[in-house]
């Protein structure tokens, strides 16, 4: 798949306008939709991401101090921090800010630089638009420094990132399947192990977002967190070397008598993972994927975990009712943000437009929707646009 270079333009402009000078490299990196495998990754779990055709850009130029510049052409402020001892400001550009420190932290020989944002992934959406930049932003450093990081080592940054300056407790998909997509694949992440395969995924998929915003800097995801921690404590008092939830069985969960909401919890995380590696046995087989596991993942998602919105499962009923639509649900971390839609091709671009519609008049919001292919991961270049 050749990427859309109207994007990586688009932050060349920027950079000029603000900077009065011109980029050295564009780095990009892709939001993710993840097919199957909800709230498994921070629990040792199974996912299944592929990186959409959203992508989020930087241009980069080494400015001469130890400080990073960094402008956005969706977000109103500009910021800068030093290289030498960040601090959390509580802005956008601490993802940037976070994953500059870890480069630093692990040895690389980061140089001040001017950073330009363009990025068409929706934020608060749940397609790791974070991920995104922080790659995107990573990946931009190291090449104006001439500092060769590999992809894993680079998304493995950007996860403690997240977790230890956002301050956001994240597993490694969003940051693994932004780094390491392949077009035309599905990415299968081991998330206790850090294993990944390229699973053969030749559908779209459509992405609908529901507009209703939401943020995991608080809350309802934090709380989660906790509470799986506190499920697996107390199956280890049954069995002191499971090495963690989603490597308990159902039935092991069901014997434990958990204290609610922890058992409804722990029996997500140990039947979301096994419908992973089901999907997966499917689209290796050249099949396509099974509606009825997407369905079976929404139904846990808002029964168990206890994380969907009345707009979602409006959206996973209503595109159910469209011609050609195989299964659907939400995707991400929820309590928001996107639902997802498997089906015919044609049957998904007829379908968006409609559902959106009818949601509009339901909902009184304005949805966003869009079908994706499987896209490519992070890229970076030195400057090939033209002048």
């Amino acid at each position: 798949m050749t990427i859309d270079p109207r994007g990586a333009a688009a932050a060349v402009q920027l950079f000029r306008r603000t900077f009065g000078a011109q980029p050295t490299c564009v780095a990009s990196a892709p939001g993710r939709v993840n097919l199957i495998g909800e709230h498994t990754d921070y629990n040792g779990g199974e996912v299944l991401p592929i990186a959409i055709a959203a992508r989020t850009h930087v241009a980069a130029r080494a400015n001469g101090t130890r400080l990073v510049r960094c402008v956005s052409a969706s977000l109103p402020e500009a910021g800068e921090f030093p290289l030498d001892d960040p601090r959390p400001s509580g802005k956008w550009w601490d993802y940037a800010a976070g994953l500059a420190d870890q480069m630093v932290r692990h040895g690389a020989a980061v140089t001040g630089a001017d950073l330009a944002v363009w990025s068409d992934v929706p934020a608060g959406a749940g397609l790791a638009s974070s991920a995104s930049l922080e790659i995107a932003a990573g990946l931009a450093l190291a090449k104006i420094a001439g500092i060769d990081v590999g992809r894993r080592d680079l998304a493995l940054c950007a996860r403690h990132a997240e977790e230890e300056y956002v301050g956001v407790a994240v597993g490694i998909m969003d940051q693994f399947a932004s780094a390491l997509a392949v077009t035309g694949h599905a990415l299968r992440i081991w998330c206790d192990t850090g294993e990944t395969a390229q699973i053969p995924f030749g559908e779209s998929v459509l992405i609908f977002d529901t507009g209703v915003g939401r943020t995991l800097r608080s809350g309802a995801f934090n709380a989660r967190r906790a509470e799986v921690e506190s499920a697996l404590a107390l199956l280890r008092r049954h069995h002191p070397s499971l090495p963690t939830l989603a490597g308990a069985t159902p039935e092991e969960v069901a014997a434990a008598e958990l204290p609610a909401p922890l058992d409804r919890r722990a029996r997500h995380v140990v039947t979301e993972t096994r419908r992973v590696a089901r999907v997966v046995a499917a689209l290796e087989r050249g099949e396509p994927v099974p509606g009825a596991e997407l369905l079976a993942s929404h139904e846990s998602l808002r029964r168990d975990y206890e994380c969907s919105s009345p707009e979602l499962d409006w959206f996973v009923e209503r595109a159910m009712r469209a011609p050609g639509v195989r299964g659907a649900r939400l995707t991400g971390a929820g309590w928001g943000g996107c639902a997802i839609a498997v089906g015919d091709a044609a049957a998904l671009e007829s379908a968006g437009p409609e559902i959106a519609a009818e949601y509009r008049v339901g909902f009184h919001r304005t949805p966003g929707w869009r079908v994706t292919p499987a896209s490519e991961g992070a890229t970076v270049s030195s400057l090939t646009i033209p002048q």
